[in-house]
């Protein structure tokens, strides 16, 4: 696997804002979505997996009020603002199918762009997507302890100490929560913290995942204490064909808490001919 890879940056105009999306490789079209909480941008959250997929052309977005694209206020739920902002900036970079990578947020962007554009989107991966809970979740309220940090984070701004329970309870191996890590992820998120008037509202995906076509693999961490991994088979059954990965002794963060497993898992599947 090579060390590093040389990445580039570049601002798209989708109308009412402007994303951000850092490039590398060459290949075919990946697109990388993140996802939220404080300090969340697409390469605090995928920069340590893009040398293991050179053979692609990866587009890492930063979503609406995330890391360096704009901060335009968003009126109505966030991922299909986000998701049309995204399908903006890819007919603006003349980029007509791709394969995505969804995280949390961004799973929810990348089930929503694949259920809305389906003749679009040829693979897709979800890691502990948002956008579809069982009927227990009525509300905000009824969401695991996780995602309620992050609510609190965007309504009530990020100290030190929120940021740490939010990192520590995003990992199962507590040794990945160093000073060293807090400390770049509060610098990020005092800057672009994306705080919210009022209620927060992700917005659901239920009635478009039938629509979906894309070649999906699922994939949760076992000890994910923000989206639970028992919610895989619900993603699993409304997903024609998808196919599901639990990762032992992982929490919410897959593709940092076990990325060599990740890499490999993930380009297997992209690089492999559909049956």
């Amino acid at each position: 696997m090579t060390a590093s890879l040389a990445v580039t940056s570049e601002l798209v105009d989708v109308g009412d804002t402007q994303l951000h999306v850092a490039r590398s490789g060459t290949g075919s079209p990946l697109v990388w979505l993140h996802g939220s909480g404080p300090g969340a941008s697409g390469l605090s959250n995928f920069r340590g997996n893009l040398p293991g997929f050179s053979d692609f052309a990866n587009l890492v977005f930063d979503f609406p009020r995330f890391g360096k694209s704009g901060r335009p206020h968003i009126e109505g739920p966030l991922i299909p603002y986000s998701g049309t902002r995204v399908l903006r900036a890819l007919d603006d970079l003349a980029i007509d199918k791709f394969s995505v990578i969804g995280n949390s947020y961004g799973g929810g962007v990348a089930s929503w762009i694949a259920g809305t554009a389906p003749d679009r989107v040829d693979s897709m991966i979800l890691m502990a997507p948002a956008g579809m809970y069982p009927p227990v979740v009525k509300g905000n309220d009824d969401l695991p302890y996780g995602i309620q940090l992050i609510y609190k984070a965007m309504r009530e701004g990020v100290t030190r100490e929120l940021l740490r329970e939010f990192v520590s309870t995003m990992v199962f191996d507590q040794s990945l929560v160093t000073d060293e890590l807090i400390e770049q992820r509060y610098e990020v998120a005092v800057k672009s913290n994306p705080e919210m008037e009022g209620t927060v509202d992700l917005g659901r995906v239920d009635t478009l995942l039938p629509s979906i076509t894309a070649r999906t693999l699922i994939t949760w961490g076992a000890n994910d204490k923000f989206l639970l991994p028992e919610w895989s088979l619900t993603w699993h059954n409304a997903i024609a064909g998808s196919e599901v990965h639990i990762f032992a002794r992982c929490g919410h963060w897959a593709q940092h808490e076990r990325r060599d497993a990740f890499n490999q898992l993930v380009g297997a599947f992209l690089r492999s001919t559909p049956a």
